[in-house]
């Protein structure tokens, strides 16, 4: 039987609730100094502040070396109610100094698969999707080598894909490597941030291969989401991929947060809900809310 694996164990799909396909509860890079999520207090207040909204689920897809703080994120989800899914992965070769990468050559795919199937560090929390990365219109090598890694911790455990796109470019590219070659189905593959790039012959090309498609990360005035996201959700659903989308709000700096004055989760559900639900009616925007997810990131465990 096909679950959810969360951070207090695996769930059955239609137990998700209204789920945030895509966000960060703890994330830290040096491309974002001083606004690091590593607040404990704070993200118990986002998750809070979620739930008040009717959120029941969220997706973390902080990979290694970022600052998941794993353990952390049972008590959470106790404390709030709310499903927590971690990732393990890893991001651009940017967020990572060389002997972090250089110390992974060799057994970054065993690395995914221990976290998948035995846990987080010492933290006993078993993370539920591997998160990769695209670069800007491009599969770098060391793209390509995460995404190999990927593909094998698939193969081993059928877990799913979840790939940032940058500024929503590459999504054929990535397609074409992890579901060419690489032999991963495309229904266990999320292409993040096509809101970023909305380009609606692109998001009809990669929705036609069967992949998930996430528009997240609302209210990035600089990335023109909020004003495209309800036609490009609309373009897509009267294509007949209505089934194949997912919403997030990836809120990746302290600043972003609800809690220290930016959109963070909640917005998700009390502005980009109401206005979605404008543009393609009540029913849709709750299945993606709540059974596309489900759907994405189950999987019948090996």
């Amino acid at each position: 039987m096909s679950a959810v694996r969360t951070v207090l164990g695996d769930v059955p799909p239609g137990d998700l609730g209204v789920c945030d396909a895509h966000d960060h509860l703890f994330f830290g890079s040096p491309r974002l100094p001083g606004q690091e999520l590593r607040s404990v207090a704070a993200a118990r207040a986002e998750l809070a502040a979620f739930r008040e909204q009717g959120g029941g689920a969220v997706v973390q897809w902080t990979p290694y070396g970022l600052g998941r703080r794993a353990a952390d994120l049972p008590p959470l989800s106790r404390e709030t109610g709310v499903h927590v899914v971690a990732a393990t992965g890893l991001h651009q070769a940017v967020h990572y100094d060389e002997d972090t990468l250089k110390g992974l050559r060799g057994r970054l795919a065993d690395l995914f698969v221990s976290e998948l199937t035995e846990g987080i560090g010492t933290s006993g929390v078993r993370a539920g999707l591997v998160k990769v990365a695209g670069g800007f219109h491009a599969l770098d090598a060391h793209a390509r080598w995460t995404m190999t890694a990927a593909a094998e911790a698939h193969h081993a455990t059928g877990v799913t894909i979840a790939v940032h796109l940058e500024l929503g470019t590459g999504a054929l590219d990535v397609l074409d490597l992890l579901c060419g070659p690489l032999g991963v189905p495309p229904q266990r593959v999320v292409l993040g941030h096509l809101n970023r790039s909305p380009d609606l012959v692109l998001h009809r090309q990669a929705a036609e291969s069967g992949c998930y498609l996430a528009f997240d990360g609302p209210s990035h005035a600089h990335h023109a989401t909020d004003w495209r996201m309800p036609d490009a959700v609309r373009a897509l659903a009267d294509a007949g991929f209505g089934d194949r989308l997912l919403l997030g709000a990836d809120t990746t700096t302290a600043a972003a947060r609800s809690v220290g004055g930016g959109p963070g989760m909640p917005y998700l559900l009390r502005r980009v809900r109401p206005r979605l639900v404008r543009a393609v009616g009540e029913d849709l925007v709750e299945r993606v809310l709540t059974q596309n997810p489900g759907r994405a990131f189950a999987v019948e465990w090996r």
